[in-house]
C-alpha cells in the first residue's frame, strides 16, 4: 500500500482516461484534482463545481465521475452530484486535453428527486457496449422505490449519451416500455459502488445493507432486468416476512455486521504490475477498513483473501479507483490515496 497522495478533502474516487499517465482524484466537495506522473497535485483543479455541489451530509457531494471512452478526441466527461435541493444531478462537461474544465460547458442530462439526503449512490461507468451505467440508491426512505421499475430510485440506469436529447434509451433496456426506460436493474438499497469487468462481461455490485448484512453481487452485462432483492431481501436473507428469493439476484459474498457496517465496492484487478492478482475483485468496509478480494470463476467464488493483516488497514475506505494501466488505488475519508504495488525479492 504505497501512499501516493495525502491531505486531500474526502477523496471518493480515482480515475483516468485511457493512455493518460495522470490520475484524477474526485473530491466530495466538488473538485477533481490531478495527480501528475511526478507525484505532485496540480495547483489548479481539473474541475471545480464546488459552488454547485451540496456536500452537507456524509452521503452527499460529488459522488461519481467518468471519462467518455473517446475522451482523448472528444473531451467529454460526466459527473453525478448532489445539488442545493438535496436532489442529484447527472451532467456532462467539455474538457480541453490539459484542463481545466470550464463549468459553463455543463449540460444537464438528468435530475433525480431524492426522498432524503441518504442513499444517493453515484457510481458512473461506461460499459463495453458504449452505454453509461449510473448507480442510484433508493433515497434513504426504506420504501418500495427499489422494487418499482417505474422510478429511477434503487436502480442501475443504462443510457446512451451519444444519441438522443439529452440522451438516448438503448432499445434493449429491460423496462423500456415503462415510465423509467433508463432502468437496467432494480432492487438496490445503496450500491456503493459497482464495477464493470469488460474482460468477461460482468458487473460487480456492492450494495450497502440495513440491519445485518452487507453484500456483493455479480451479474452478466445483459439487459434482462436484474432484481437484487431489496426491500424484500437483505443479502441472502429475508428482510420482509414471506419473501421469495425465486428469480432474484443473490449475493456471491456477504458478511454480517459483526464484521463491518457498510460495504465499499472496488474493482477487478486487470493491471500488469501484479499478474498474480489478475481477476481479483477488491472491496472494503467503511467501519472496519479491511481489505479483501476474491475471484469469480464459472459462477463460483474462489481465492477469497483477507489482505488486512499483511497490508494493514488504510482507515475508513471511501472508494477505490484505477489508473490508465489498471493499477488499483484506495481512497480514504482521512484524505489519503494509496496504490497497491508489488514487493518482490
Amino acid at each position: 500500500m504505497e501512499l501516493v497522495a495525502e491531505g486531500l478533502r474526502r477523496p471518493l474516487l480515482v480515475a483516468a482516461p485511457r493512455n493518460d499517465a495522470r490520475r484524477f482524484i474526485v473530491l466530495q466537495g466538488g473538485q477533481v484534482v490531478v495527480l501528475r506522473e511526478d507525484g505532485l497535485i496540480d495547483d489548479q483543479p481539473f474541475l471545480d463545481i464546488s459552488d454547485e455541489v451540496n456536500d452537507n451530509g456524509i452521503e452527499q457531494g460529488l459522488l461519481g465521475w467518468a471519462f467518455h471512452p473517446d475522451f482523448d478526441t472528444n473531451g467529454r466527461v460526466f459527473a453525478y452530484y448532489s445539488i442545493s435541493t438535496d436532489d442529484t444531478r447527472l451532467s456532462e462537461f467539455s474538457a480541453p486535453p490539459d484542463g481545466p474544465v470550464d463549468p459553463s460547458t455543463e449540460r444537464i442530462l438528468l435530475e433525480i428527486a431524492q426522498p432524503t439526503v441518504r442513499h444517493n449512490a453515484g457510481m458512473l461507468e461506461f460499459g463495453p457496449d458504449g452505454y453509461l451505467y449510473v448507480g442510484v440508491g433508493e433515497g434513504g426512505a426504506a420504501s418500495e422505490n427499489a422494487q418499482n421499475p417505474d422510478t429511477l430510485l434503487g436502480s442501475i440506469l443504462r443510457i446512451d449519451v451519444d444519441d438522443g436529447s439529452p440522451y438516448g434509451i438503448p432499445a434493449d433496456n429491460p423496462f423500456v416500455a415503462g415510465d423509467a426506460p433508463e432502468v437496467w436493474a432494480i432492487g438496490l438499497r445503496n450500491p456503493w459502488r459497482f464495477a464493470i469487468d469488460p474482460a468477461i462481461g460482468t458487473m460487480y455490485v456492492a450494495d450497502v445493507g440495513h440491519s445485518d448484512w452487507e453484500e456483493i453481487n455479480v451479474v452478466e452485462l445483459a439487459p434482462v432486468g436484474h432484481d437484487f432483492g431489496w426491500l424484500s431481501m437483505e443479502g441472502a436473507h429475508c428482510f420482509q416476512s414471506g419473501c421469495d428469493p425465486e428469480g432474484l439476484v443473490l449475493p456471491v459474498v456477504e458478511y454480517s455486521h459483526a464484521e463491518g457496517c457498510s460495504v465499499t465496492g472496488g474493482f477487478v484487478y486487470r493491471g500488469v504490475a501484479i499478474p498474480e492478482l489478475d481477476g481479483h475483485y477488491f472491496y472494503s468496509d467503511w467501519c472496519t477498513g479491511f481489505l479483501r478480494s476474491f475471484r469469480y470463476v464459472d459462477g463460483e467464488v474462489v481465492d477469497a483473501t483477507d489482505w488486512t493483516e499483511e497490508l494493514g488497514s488504510p482507515g475508513q475506505v471511501t472508494s477505490f479507483g484505477l489508473d490508465a494501466d489498471g493499477e488499483l488505488h484506495v481512497t480514504t475519508w482521512g484524505g489519503d490515496v494509496y496504490k497497491l504495488v508489488p514487493v518482490r525479492e
